[in-house]
């Protein structure tokens, strides 16, 4: 097993290095290869002795803007991939994900609120966040109780109720949208997801959370190996159920907080990429949950490449962009689920 995971873990990593080095080399700037690289070994170096053969707006453009971007949206795929896999994991739904469970969409009104409401200050640059996690929380919660029947979750109807909470809850953001005049751009930024105007502060936001979560949630994939036979049988072979459950949910639901108080909603990206990785490793989440954070930088970060460079110099926001692939997907994926249920129950 640790030779497949180090496999496994080496391609992916090396998979994301060239993507990296890819997505830094282009750009809608105009700047050739050479140059962007130039640039960014002259930085690495420390080199103050040769004279630069570029403008500082030029260096500002690879070093402030591309850079910062790229890392930021590797982070923010890890993230949301790393979120994707730990609801499948727990509530043993492949359909799940924050978007799917509204948990995004929580997210989201939690932001545009501060926004409106003009407390980003209160905590710093900390304050978005935590207000974020806060509604993603409560709408879990919601998600949790209106799909239980007779004192048990049935994880059949718990999309269906993530769906409909996600419907009230984007009525609630255009409320405030139409309440809105100074900040209406901004809040509908929130709702097409973006990683535009994202700077430096934005990535050493994001690195705690990444760096936090990932051992939060791999700490427990054993555990979510063992819950795919069902809660009693996993109950019985040692697995505290309810520890489980509530410790994953949180660090996913603060995974997901993270990122959408940075880039708004971006769906779908925690529903695809632990797919993908199932289609590819298998289904053994000792793989799945550190493959699903690699892999999910990778999506977000070609997935924002094509966003910022298919109509340049327009730019389409990033969360239409996944919900054009995602949303297909979902319905690939719950055709298939139905399928496959009417198989069973023959």
């Amino acid at each position: 097993m640790k030779l497949k995971i180090t496999a496994y873990g080496g391609a992916a990593m090396l998979l994301l290095a060239v993507s990296v080095v890819v997505t830094l080399s282009f750009g809608s700037a105009g700047l050739s290869v050479g140059k962007v690289w130039a640039i960014l070994l002259h930085q690495l170096a420390w080199n103050a002795d040769s004279p630069p053969e570029w403008t500082r707006l030029e260096e500002a453009v690879v070093l402030q803007v591309r850079l910062s971007r790229v890392i930021l949206a590797v982070l923010v795929g890890a993230c949301l991939g790393l979120a994707g896999a730990g609801f499948q994991g727990v509530l043993r739904n492949p359909l799940a994900d924050p978007y799917t469970l509204g948990v995004a969409s929580g997210s989201s009104v939690g932001a545009a609120f501060i926004i409106l409401m003009g407390f980003q200050a209160v905590l710093g640059m900390w304050t978005v966040p935590a207000v974020a996690f806060a509604t993603g929380l409560a709408t879990l919660l919601a998600v949790f109780w209106l799909g239980r029947t007779e004192g048990r979750v049935e994880l059949e109807t718990l999309i269906l109720s993530g769906v409909i909470i996600q419907a009230f809850l984007g009525s609630f953001v255009s409320l405030m949208i139409s309440m809105s005049n100074s900040v209406v751009n901004e809040i509908l930024y929130w709702l097409m997801g973006s990683l535009a105007k994202r700077g430096w502060e934005h990535v050493l936001l994001m690195i705690p959370f990444a760096l936090l979560g990932l051992p939060a949630i791999a700490a427990f994939a054993q555990a979510m190996n063992l819950m795919v036979l069902g809660e009693r049988q996993a109950a019985h072979l040692g697995v505290r159920v309810e520890r489980t459950k509530l410790i994953v949910l949180l660090f996913s639901t603060l995974l997901t907080a993270a990122a959408v108080s940075v880039t708004g909603v971006i769906g779908f990206v925690g529903l695809v990429v632990p797919h993908l990785v199932r289609l590819i490793a298998g289904p053994d989440y000792r793989l799945i949950v550190p493959l699903s954070a690699l892999v999910g930088g990778i999506y977000v970060l070609w997935a924002d490449t094509l966003a910022r460079m298919a109509l340049s110099p327009k730019e389409i926001p990033l969360g239409v962009l996944t919900a054009l692939v995602g949303a297909p997907f979902f319905a690939y994926l719950l055709k298939r689920r139905k399928a496959g249920l009417k198989e069973g129950s023959a």
